[in-house]
């Protein structure tokens, strides 16, 4: 499965992975590919437990238009 993810520098210098289609599914790195590969290994793990409660593996998300 393809997921879109999110990768930001925090304040303290580490890189933040996200991916929004599944709530809480976050992680973190030194680097932009070492965050990516933790939030790869975190979205396989985060679907197995969703998948053992029951819950839907993943969340809708939309693009939005907004005007700034």
């Amino acid at each position: 499965m393809k997921f879109n993810i999110t990768i930001y520098k925090d304040e303290d210098g580490m890189f933040i992975a996200e991916c929004p289609s599944i709530p809480g599914c976050i992680s973190q790195g030194k680097s932009e590919e070492e965050a990516q590969e933790n939030i790869q290994d975190a979205i396989r793990e985060t679907l197995e437990v969703r998948k053992e409660l029951g819950l839907p593996l993943v969340i809708s998300t939309r693009e939005v238009d907004v005007a700034v």
